[in-house]
């Protein structure tokens, strides 16, 4: 398991070059790109802007682990849903082009309130999902759903979703939400609800004990996690500092024999 960085919010004005410098300096061994960043790397890149961005991280000694797209496929209007699903595969190809292992994608709502059931909007999330991994494939990359949205969030729904998606190269981004915490303090629950399609871990402030982060780090290693924990957290007026004591607390955190 080891230790990444999300630009989201903590890099969100470094570009490419800084990104890289800066986590060779601080002990980030990777990044996700959120999409809307300084960084740059979006769709509309042309063939040589692509080239450039896999040179610079080839040989850098820090990995270009994923896209993070806000792509969802929620909506019951059919039309945004081909939209959304149209951008996904233009990051999918970006991926390919970058180098980059997977592109992130997210739940976000259900539509209960306009008299869509929720067991509907979570299949259709789940063979949308499934209908973008499959063009991923042909790509050689990943699609990673973020365990993300008020209620899609909720490990039972997961669940659902990735049951109606049953596609190999569709997985989770453990997000490291409030609700996967039981009354108890546990998530062993929403851990063993969700452990078979985890391929990438949001992990935000190690500093906050209403998370259980040492039992969090001990399951992904009981489940024979070896990717990365990727830091999302909030910006900071001295983020170089900020990162370093962060990476710390990470090393801290491992489990006992590790």
């Amino acid at each position: 398991m080891k230790l990444g960085l999300v630009t989201y919010n903590i890099a969100a004005s470094w570009d490419v070059p800084t990104l890289i410098a800066k986590c060779r300096e601080l002990g980030y061994g990777a990044v996700e790109l959120r999409t809307t960043h300084a960084h740059g790397v979006e769709p509309a890149l042309g063939p040589a802007q692509r080239a450039e961005v896999r040179a610079r991280f080839k040989d850098s000694g820090v990995t270009l682990w994923g896209l993070g797209s806000v792509c969802e496929y929620d909506s019951p209007d059919p039309a945004e849903l081909r939209r959304q699903m149209d951008t996904t595969r233009e990051f999918i190809r970006l991926a390919a082009d970058v180098g980059a292992a997977g592109v992130k994608v997210r739940p976000n709502k259900l539509h209960a309130a306009a008299g869509v059931p929720a067991a509907k909007t979570l299949e259709q999330i789940g063979r949308s999902f499934a209908a973008c991994g499959r063009f991923a494939t042909e790509h050689g990359v990943e699609l990673w759903m973020e365990v993300h949205g008020r209620e899609t969030c909720l490990p039972a729904n997961m669940r659902a979703i990735m049951d109606a998606c049953d596609c190999p190269a569709c997985g989770l981004c453990w997000n490291s939400n409030p609700p996967e915490v039981d009354a108890d303090g546990s998530i062993l629950k929403s851990f063993a609800l969700l452990k078979p399609w985890i391929r990438s871990c949001h992990i935000n402030e190690l500093a906050d004990a209403r998370y259980p982060w040492r039992q969090l780090f001990a399951l992904l290693r009981s489940a024979g996690y070896d990717r990365w924990t990727l830091a999302e957290i909030q910006g900071n007026a001295e983020p170089e500092r900020l990162l370093r004591y962060y990476k710390r607390l990470w090393e801290e955190l491992q489990p006992a024999g590790e």
